[in-house]
């Protein structure tokens, strides 16, 4: 994480493994089968958030599913959440009518409540979601799960999001994996999201060294 914060980039996107996710692709799956597999808990990677507050202070965004964070129980783990470092929430399931019920725990614990847009989402909807979100807006660029091949949308959709979110800067993930891909979509956004091409690169093993030559170079593709 300290590698990746010295290549370049403004927020470090940090997961929380769950068995049974809906947005992840095999990738993030196989990482998150690995990480439970050695009995990674949510309160394990509290504990690692204030280990990189000891040393770093760029924001941190948690992405998981509801799930565990309700078996936790919600307001505990907001505010562990929040006193641990933290400073936003991904819930890829969770859909904005049911965010309003969490709406004053998130405030109460000063995290940002970061919801996401798809490439099925009316402008009206896109709209409605920007209001609830609140640190940027996710913009999924294609149907389909993390990591895959699937078309990026073009910028038709694009333009949808950047026209109807009013109030967040618009950062997009999902099938983003090389500097190449930043740079097609670098003028048309505000940030790109990249996490499979990420993973992968540190399953194959390669060194500290040459995963921040790769973020510096997605830097420079921005």
């Amino acid at each position: 994480m300290l590698e990746i914060e010295r290549g370049g980039a403004d927020i470090i996107e940090l997961g929380m493994p769950f068995s049974d996710p809906l947005a992840d692709g095999p990738v993030i799956q196989q990482s998150s089968q690995v990480a439970l597999s050695q009995g990674i808990t949510l309160d394990n990677i509290l504990s690692y958030v204030k280990t990189i507050r000891q040393s770093s202070e760029i924001p941190l965004v948690l992405m998981g599913y509801l799930n565990p964070i309700l078996a936790y129980g919600a307001e505990k783990f907001f505010n562990s959440a929040a006193r641990s470092g933290v400073d936003g929430i991904i819930l890829p399931e969770l859909p904005v009518e049911e965010s309003k019920r969490y709406k004053s725990t998130f405030d109460n614990a000063g995290l940002a409540h970061i919801l996401l847009v798809t490439p099925t989402t009316s402008p009206e909807r896109i709209a409605l979601i920007d209001r609830a979100s609140n640190g940027f807006l996710y913009c999924v660029s294609s149907t389909g799960v993390t990591g895959t091949t699937s078309k990026m949308r073009g910028s038709s959709y694009i333009n949808s999001v950047k026209t109807n979110a009013k109030k967040n800067p618009v950062l997009v993930g999902f099938g983003i994996k090389t500097p190449t891909d930043a740079r097609r979509i670098a003028n048309r956004v505000d940030g790109v999201i990249i996490g499979s091409a990420l993973i992968q690169r540190i399953a194959r093993g390669e060194s500290l060294e040459d995963v921040g030559v790769w973020v510096r170079q997605l830097k420079k593709a921005m």
